[in-house]
């Protein structure tokens, strides 16, 4: 940190603050993206498969109603043959044969034709059904070359935002130690806010209180120093006595979510130092709410 002073160091952190919670929720975003294609698409397979289903199933309907209206023009010659041989009988016994095969032939033709109307129908039914599939599918696939292009769209604002963000993140970090910048972006990536003042001896970011002898520390200004709770950085602002005493336990941090990013360099592992006495450690407790 000897060649770039450390209000220089905290500018720039500030301003990339901004810039990689930018860079992380457009990242997101481009996760997201494909997503409501994706739902699209799957609808959209979706009816396809239905429409084949229900073509093969009018396909099958369709031979039934063929093969009932061959049934039913055998069945009307028959009847037909029988009516016409009425005319050549010469025997009562004769005319009874006959005329119980027409009433047959009849019966058969009438049955016939009843499941031929119902069978007719029903693929009248499934007709409509393909028409309406059609139509659906239609819609879902232009919805779905919309939805294409706009994410197609979007994705191309957004990669062009990306690197524009990567080149400004790329010149605020330079000068910056790159385990500094490493513990920076993964704390945005989690809270969107990596470097937060501490007013009187509170940390901004989890409200926590500190020890008045890290407070004072942070209040020097001579090094990067991070929250043991919430792991963010932190820099001193001057405050009243109304904003020191806040205290919110729904923000609270915890050193153990962050241990990993306390425990690397020397100058920044804040568990070690020793020089706090009993007296400063009590101050690592809540205030009460009633305070």
């Amino acid at each position: 940190m000897a060649e770039m002073q450390m209000t220089e160091v905290l500018d720039k952190l500030k301003n990339l603050q901004d810039v990689l919670a930018k860079k992380y929720e457009i990242e997101a975003e481009v996760e997201e993206l494909p997503k409501s294609l994706n739902d699209k698409t799957e609808v959209l397979e979706r009816s396809k498969k239905e429409f084949i289903d229900k073509n093969s199933e009018y396909e099958e309907e369709k031979a039934k109603v063929a093969n009932l209206k061959m049934q039913l023009d055998e069945a009307e010659r028959s009847r037909e043959a029988g009516e016409k041989s009425m005319d050549s009988i010469k025997t009562h016994r004769e005319y009874e044969i006959l005329d119980k095969q027409i009433s047959e032939a009849q019966a058969k033709e009438d049955s016939i034709r009843k499941e031929l109307q119902k069978e007719e129908k029903k693929l009248a039914e499934i007709n409509d059904d393909l028409k309406s599939e059609e139509e659906l599918i239609a819609d879902l696939e232009k919805d779905a070359e919309e939805v294409k292009g706009s994410i197609e769209e979007a994705l191309a604002k957004h990669n062009a935002d990306l690197v524009d963000l990567n080149e400004q993140e790329k010149m605020m970090s330079e000068g910056i130690d790159s385990e500094i910048i490493f513990k920076f972006q993964r704390i945005i990536q989690r809270n969107r806010k990596g470097i937060v003042a501490v007013r009187g001896n509170v940390c901004d970011g989890c409200h926590m209180i500190l020890p008045a002898q890290f407070a004072n520390e942070i209040r020097g200004g001579k090094k990067i120093l991070f929250c043991p709770y919430c792991s963010r950085i932190l820099y001193y602002e001057e405050s009243g006595d109304s904003e020191s005493n806040f205290f919110s336990i729904e923000d609270a941090g915890s050193l153990a979510d962050d241990d990993d990013l306390l425990e690397t360099d020397e100058e920044m592992d804040l568990s070690s130092d020793s020089e706090y006495d009993d007296g400063e450690s009590e101050n690592l407790k809540t205030m009460d709410a009633d305070d």
